[in-house]
């Protein structure tokens, strides 16, 4: 008899789905089996059981543009866990003046308040040539893939081309990972100096200024660079048909490129902006039109993109007061809990994904690239009981009052959608169950990463 079993669901990996329940002890899988038993049962009877979601892309507590991102790691942690996420990679808050291990050490302490696990993106910020080592001993501190910039310049976080090789290539022989944002701050600045500057006034005027040809340009630039170091490279947050593909010509062309989009850019075009409350969209990249959405949700299935995260970045409404111009405003979406039931109901109950693209694409996918397979993101004996119980039926409607990130604002308001997750165990502790958060805060740990491997 195992300590925890839950019964009764039809499994779901990203190979197969079938009735089986799953016996745990511990913090561990223990088995995977019909007629499992523990001293603690959970029925699932009609739901799916995915293993826990990672979402590899949030920004908890980031300072920018003269405030603080509005959730910390405890209300995003919550929010987390209530939408299935088991499992946050964030980033260190980069600074010229400071190392990455440095980062490192500070943004643990900032997390120490989650109640799931939390890996790290280490952000790259003023490098050079010489500070190589600084990879190498990220890296022994357990992480393993790192963030740059082609845009930012104004706040130091731009990696200029030459400085980027010299790191990608840094990092190859590290086998470790290099990240990217990539929009074109050349092309963006040039559009940007014929604004008239009415158009400054116009929220519309982002798509203007940070068009898809932005992201094209900075995609094609550095795939060309991940091609000539042989660096493995993740464009994060794809958004647009062009970028998709530049992608897929630099991947056929030998470059070890993956990628990664976002619900905003599979659900969400720039007719936002025209609204009302058009500022409350802010976010980099632009939103894009109905066709890059088509486009994206096709690289999804053909597998040209990797995986879906969130960039959750949540601002409330009073940190995005509309002040005159669109460059004054903070960038960035909350999504961290609604990543699981939109993906599902848009994605499978859509048409557009098969079941088992949900645990490739939010676990199976970011565990692999990001080096933490198969301790997260499986269903498998060993493999850490991260596990989410989903009820495939159950119809609502998003409404920020309703949710649990510390925002209110969602850009999904109003939106009905088919599918919510009921019952989220972590390392074998059930987090959510019944609509309340069980968890105390701090229960979640900082979990070294091991070195990216391809994705299956």
């Amino acid at each position: 008899m195992h300590d925890l079993a839950i019964r009764g669901g039809m499994v779901v990996t990203p190979y197969a789905a079938f009735s089986a329940d799953i016996g745990i002890d511990g913090e561990r899988i223990a088995e995977v089996a019909d007629r499992v038993t523990g001293r603690r049962e959970i029925d699932a009877t009609g739901q799916l059981v995915l293993p826990g979601v990672i979402d590899a892309h949030t920004h908890m507590e980031l300072p920018v543009a003269g405030t603080v991102s509005s959730d910390d790691f405890r209300t995003g942690s919550i929010a987390a866990a209530f939408g299935g996420v088991t499992t946050l990679i964030d980033f260190t808050v980069g600074g010229p003046d400071r190392s990455i291990p440095e980062d490192i050490e500070c943004r643990r302490v900032d997390l120490s308040d989650s109640i799931v696990d939390v890996a790290l993106h280490g952000e790259v910020v003023g490098w050079h040539a010489g500070r190589e080592g600084e990879f190498r001993d990220a890296c022994e501190l357990g992480v393993t893939h790192f963030k740059f910039y082609t845009a930012y310049a104004a706040s130091g976080r731009r990696t200029a081309p030459p400085a980027l090789k010299a790191a990608f290539a840094a990092l190859a022989t590290l086998d470790a990972l290099a990240l990217v944002h990539c929009e074109d701050e050349t092309l963006i600045d040039s559009i940007s100096g014929r604004l008239p500057r009415d158009r400054l006034g116009s929220m519309t005027s982002l798509a203007e200024v940070r068009p898809a040809e932005c992201e094209q340009s900075a995609v094609s630039q550095v795939g060309r660079i991940a091609r000539d170091t042989g660096c493995r490279t993740h464009v994060v947050h794809l958004s647009s048909a062009l970028g998709l593909e530049v992608l897929r010509a630099w991947i056929s062309w030998g470059a070890k490129l993956t990628a990664e989009t976002c619900p905003q850019y599979l659900l969400l075009t720039r007719s936002a902006y025209e609204r009302e409350d058009g500022h409350f969209f802010s976010a980099a990249p632009a939103l894009r039109t109905s066709a890059d959405n088509d486009a994206l949700w096709s690289g999804l299935r053909s597998r040209d993109i990797a995986l879906v995260a969130t960039d959750h970045c949540a601002f409330t409404r009073e940190q995005k007061t509309w002040r005159g111009s669109f460059i004054d405003l903070p960038y960035g979406l909350p999504g961290v809990e609604t990543l699981l039931p939109l993906l599902y109901s848009e994605g499978v109950h859509g048409g557009s994904l098969a079941l088992t693209d949900i645990p490739r694409l939010l676990s199976q996918a970011p565990a692999q690239r990001f080096g933490l397979f198969p301790k997260k993101g499986a269903v498998e004996v060993g493999s850490d009981a991260d596990l989410v119980l989903f009820d495939p039926d159950e119809e609502w409607t998003l409404t920020a009052g309703d949710l649990h990130m510390n925002t209110d604002f969602s850009p999904y308001e109003g939106r009905r959608v088919r599918g919510r997750a009921t019952t989220t165990v972590a390392r074998g502790e059930v987090l959510v169950e019944g609509g309340e958060c069980r968890a105390r805060p701090g229960r979640g740990r900082f979990v070294p990463c091991g070195l990216p491997a391809e994705v299956a």
